[in-house]
């Protein structure tokens, strides 16, 4: 009876998280299926063809959305990580009092809604005199991306053992190459998980992006978001099934590398 009950419940859970797979995967196997659509439809697949990969291709205005999103995504998750990493060293030594307050004041800007955010930003660059674009795009990309990364870094920071790091001092070590020798492979993880998220948070903003960009500069969630008062071509499936395979081989790529690393320990 107990083994007939274990058995029950093992398949429950099962089904539980199988059905919570089919909910997050289940939109995007559709639209991989129908970027590959030969017809137009997105209610009837009607055969296999690679036309919509090549009409994005041909799309010059899409692959410009695209070029600018991937600019302002990697410079501002440069930046941010940089600013990030080193406010949460600057963190790390702050009194409890103090560090409870900054963590508290960096919670405020992730937990906002993004439409305040993003009139508020556009208030303020019209009101110092920016012109928005590229530069005013960038600056809201790095403001918005900070705080996740100095909380991905700031865990590892409070992991580390600072006996190591004056120990390497105490043998001749200059700062900086104990930095890089003993401080920064402990922290990486928490570095690297902060430029992944920065990363990708820049990719798929919108909001924000909208009230930011100006007309002259144009990513790809607001180019996409323009076509939605006609009718969205399945081009934009195809795009979009491009960067779902490449953000998932560098998540596999990321997620090997720390396997590796103990097979060869």
């Amino acid at each position: 009876m107990r083994k007939h009950s274990k058995a029950v419940s093992a398949v429950l859970k099962i089904l539980y998280i199988g059905l919570i797979m089919l909910f997050f995967y289940a939109p995007i196997a559709v639209m991989i299926l129908f970027s590959f659509n030969a017809g137009i439809s997105r209610a009837k697949f009607t055969g296999f063809s690679l036309q919509h990969y090549a009409n994005m291709a041909a799309d010059n205005m899409m692959l410009t959305a695209l070029k600018n999103t991937l600019i302002i995504a990697l410079i501002a998750s440069a930046i941010a990580t940089l600013i990030g990493t080193y406010a949460a060293f600057v963190i790390a030594r702050l009194s409890p009092f103090k560090k409870s307050l900054v963590l508290k004041s960096l919670n405020i800007p992730m937990l906002n809604a993004d439409i305040v955010t993003g009139i508020s930003l556009l208030l303020f660059f019209v009101f110092i005199s920016i012109p928005l674009g590229f530069f005013s795009l960038l600056i809201a990309h790095v403001m918005f991306n900070v705080p996740y990364v100095t909380m991905s870094v700031l865990p590892k920071i409070r992991q580390l053992n600072k006996s190591t790091y004056e120990a390497a001092l105490d043998l001749g070590a200059p700062p900086a190459l104990a930095f890089r020798k003993v401080v920064l492979p402990e922290i990486m993880p928490g570095v690297v998980s902060g430029a992944l998220m920065a990363f990708t948070l820049s990719l798929d903003d919108f909001i924000i992006s909208y009230f930011t960009s100006g007309t002259d500069f144009m990513t790809l969630s607001v180019y996409i978001n323009s076509m939605t008062k006609k009718s969205i071509p399945l081009s934009v499936n195809a795009l979009s099934t491009l960067l779902f395979i490449a953000v998932f081989v560098i998540l596999v790529i990321i997620n090997l590398r720390p396997a590796s690393r103990k097979t060869k320990k």
